[in-house]
């Protein structure tokens, strides 16, 4: 005798949201409301792109170094004494 694996009516098979018809639908619906809101505004979009590369700069400067606080913390350390050559 073989073992056969039947799913019954009452079992459930879970589905991603992205995958299903509403998913689907709101995907296709916010692509094109992307596209209509970039091809009408498209001048101020990229006419803004330097500004806002150029206001980045400092930010990122800021964010990634963390506003230089590391440098205060870290004491300098001595350098380390020579071996006295007596020894030898």
């Amino acid at each position: 005798m073989s073992h056969h694996d039947h799913a019954g009516p009452e079992q459930k098979v879970e589905r991603n949201f992205l995958t299903s018809r509403v998913g689907i639908s709101l995907v296709v619906l916010l692509a094109i409301g992307g596209f209509l809101l970039f091809t009408e505004h498209r001048a101020h979009v990229l006419g803004s792109g330097l500004f806002l590369l150029l206001l980045a700069c400092p930010l990122l400067h800021l964010f990634m170094h963390g506003g230089h606080s590391a440098h205060r913390d870290n004491k300098v350390s001595s350098p380390p004494q020579e071996r006295d050559r007596s020894d030898t």
